[in-house]
């Protein structure tokens, strides 16, 4: 899983405000969440998330590093958008016999 799937998991996470709802978001167990969570933390070597058996918190380098992740992923689909835009226009005549 590269870097940006990882990164969009992460917002789902702290918009849905739970693994499991951003799990079913996602559709995707909560372990598989839950995973790629740890794997970013220990890339980042960082804590983004509290979490204990009843509630997940934010910790203030996850908040930053969430606003940080909703500016990457704009870019990527402003890019992916200007990149899209660049078709080819015209009229195609197809003839058959």
């Amino acid at each position: 899983m590269d870097l940006l799937d990882k990164m969009a998991t992460y917002v789902r996470v702290v918009e849905a405000g739970s693994f499991s709802a951003a799990a079913k978001q996602l559709r995707i167990s909560a372990a598989a969440v839950s995973r790629q969570i740890a794997t970013l933390e220990t890339e980042l070597r960082a804590t983004l998330l509290r979490r204990s058996t009843r509630r997940m918190a934010i910790t203030p380098a996850g908040r930053r590093y969430y606003e940080s992740c909703l500016r990457v992923l704009r870019e990527v689909d402003d890019a992916r958008a200007v990149a899209g835009g660049a078709t080819t226009d015209g009229f195609l005549l197809v003839s058959a016999r």
